[in-house]
């Protein structure tokens, strides 16, 4: 069976995310969405709201026979310590521009050193998701845009709920 591990934080998924995981489902038996603690990110949901956020955009957005194929976990390792224990040999990542190769490029060097049996595929984003990313969909959503084009209509509701929570934590 061939297990692909799709590592991102995913704080929050987009429409980009979920295309990446529903062309990659084309391209393994299992998919794997793990969800990175990736505390340095200092995301705005914590861990566990963006695997329940994660798995209910896979449940709601993916035909059932592809979602059936799609696990969503959580993980706090090394993601080629992760892949062992996921029994994956494949890490897929999407890539927008130049600019995210570069970084991709890096971070494929390094797992490929800390174990050569994992590879990595990348996948182009589909022309309409190419701009999107998770910082850019939070900025606009905490200045009152509208980011109905980048997000579920169930995300884009989470974010506002998010940013009222932490304006009212910072008021207090």
């Amino acid at each position: 069976m061939r297990v692909g591990v799709y590592p991102g934080t995913f704080d929050p998924i987009t429409f980009g995310h979920m295309d990446i995981i529903h062309r990659a489902a084309g391209l393994v038996d299992k998919i794997i969405v793990a969800v990175a603690a990736n505390a340095g990110k200092e995301p705005l949901f914590t861990l566990s709201e963006r695997e329940k956020i994660v798995k209910q955009e896979i449940e709601a957005g993916l035909p059932v026979s592809e979602a059936k194929r799609v696990e969503v976990t959580a993980f706090h390792s090394l993601l080629t310590h992760f892949c062992h224990k996921v029994q994956a040999k494949i890490i897929i990542r999407g890539l927008r521009a130049i600019s995210d190769f570069e970084y991709e490029f890096q971070m494929t060097g390094m797992n490929a050193r800390l174990d050569p049996g994992i590879d990595t595929v990348f996948l182009m984003a589909s022309e309409k998701y190419q701009f999107i990313s998770s910082r850019f969909v939070k900025e606009i959503s905490l200045l009152g845009g509208d980011v109905s084009s980048f997000v579920s209509h169930r995300v884009a509701n989470l974010l506002q709920t998010q940013f009222k929570k932490k304006s009212l934590e910072n008021k207090g």
